[in-house]
């Protein structure tokens, strides 16, 4: 994970609640409260740009992953986007417990 998120390749969504990430993020991590998964993947590239501030995954993405506090909700989201077509998404099951306490913050 941190060398996907180091590289720059990676399209990180953090799946948890605002005041959550108001707390502490993954660098370039793009929030997604888990309720608005699926309307966001349904959304035209344009609407997700606007609303989120970057491109919206491609189907074919390699590096869409998910995550959220502890890997729950990440999970969740990770089966819409699957549903939704987006076959080679992934959960970051340690979420952002284990990267807060593997980064010492």
């Amino acid at each position: 994970m941190k060398a996907l998120v180091d590289s720059g390749k990676a399209q990180i969504i953090d799946v948890r609640l605002p005041g959550e990430v108001a707390n502490g993020h993954i660098a370039n991590s793009v929030n997604i409260p888990v309720t608005e998964v699926e309307e966001a993947l349904k959304m035209d590239p344009e609407t997700f740009k606007m609303k989120y501030g970057v491109d919206k995954p491609r189907m074919d993405d390699d590096n869409l992953i998910f995550h959220c506090q502890m890997g729950r909700r990440g999970a969740q989201a990770t089966e819409i986007a699957m549903t939704l077509g987006y076959a080679k998404a992934r959960n970051y099951a340690g979420g952002y417990k284990e990267w807060s306490e593997k980064e010492g913050k």
